[in-house]
């Protein structure tokens, strides 16, 4: 799987109470264990090997690491946080659920793989990302992290100057627009459902954007990728570079049981884990990082939702203990 090695299967679940087990093994699960494995918590991260961020060649806006590819990131990062003690183990989370408490009321709870395996941790960082839904265009997906992209600031650089198109998908897109027109003077803005008020249409005109209305029927592509995207009435509109709003779904596969509520996102852009102070949800003992609760975060951001988080309940632990002695 993407973001795997061979070392990753060494490690196994502890028999013993963990202090805390991460779901998710990228940016925010990684930086969140470190963080934990470093003030000498017993830490599990559990990693199902599937990043958000795969299909793209870098990691970009990541100060000192800008365009290190992701796999090669998430293989440091493994090693630093088992460097420090803490497991790594791959496999699919099958559930997750509070379990009896201890004798003076911490929390337990109980996460289960696919496989049967489980371990009893006190608290939980759920940091499991989000899927990305592409609208149904011809075409269009099997181009995404390359020829389709949906975050100027992941991948404008890389597209600059090239001949770039907009599909629209909602409110989102237009603002998209006007970031990928900093980019490149060719745009094209492919309106879909989502006809530009008045107001927009003039600010597109001011910046040189075109407006098709017409409704595209496919996405056009060659040897060195997309060529362009075809429209109803037979028109192809040469294009090199697609941008797409994609729809963020919070990654929920196992974790009915500890009942986080999931929260939409204004405008249709997809559905996350509301989360407050450090990522702290409303089920004691659980605290959320990443694009899970912060759909739009880069790896940046990300990573350090999962060290802020991971730093809160290093303390959330300290204060149990203290209790508990």
């Amino acid at each position: 799987m993407p973001g795997t090695t061979p070392d990753d299967a060494r490690d196994t679940l502890p028999a013993e109470t963990a202090d805390a087990v991460v779901i998710g093994g990228g940016a925010a699960g990684l930086n969140g264990a470190l963080m934990l494995a470093r003030t000498r918590r017993s830490v599990v991260v559990i990693d199902g090997g599937t990043p958000r961020n795969a299909p793209a060649e870098g990691v970009h806006g990541l100060l000192g690491l800008d365009g290190t590819p992701p796999a090669e990131l998430l293989r440091r990062g493994r090693a630093e946080v088992r460097g420090y003690g803490g497991r790594v183990v791959t496999g699919e989370v099958a559930s997750a659920a509070p379990a009896a408490p201890s004798a003076d009321g911490d929390p337990r709870f109980t996460v289960t793989l696919a496989d049967g395996a489980a371990v009893t941790a006190r608290r939980l960082l759920v940091a499991t990302g989000v899927r990305d839904v592409l609208p149904p265009v011809p075409g269009l997906a099997e181009h995404w992290g390359s020829g389709v992209v949906h975050c100027p600031y992941c991948h404008g650089w890389e597209v600059r100057d090239e001949p770039v198109g907009v599909l629209a998908t909602g409110p989102a897109s237009l603002h998209q627009a006007l970031l990928f027109r900093q980019l490149t003077a060719d745009l094209v803005y492919f309106t879909g459902d989502t006809a530009p008020d008045r107001d927009t249409l003039v600010r597109f005109a001011a910046r040189g954007i075109r407006v098709v209305d017409t409704p595209v029927a496919g996405v056009e592509s060659g040897a060195d990728g997309i060529t362009g995207v075809r429209l109803a009435d037979g028109e192809l509109v040469p294009r090199r570079v697609l941008a797409v709003a994609t729809t963020m779904l919070v990654r929920t596969e196992g974790l009915a049981g500890l009942r986080l509520p999931v929260e939409e996102l204004p405008d249709g852009m997809g559905r996350r884990i509301p989360s407050g102070m450090a990522g702290a949800t409303e089920v004691p003992g659980v605290w959320v990082a990443g694009n899970a609760t912060d759909p739009t975060a880069q790896v940046g951001a990300s990573a350090a939702a999962g060290a802020l988080a991971g730093a809160r309940i290093n303390a959330d632990l300290a204060d149990a203990d203290t209790r508990g002695a």
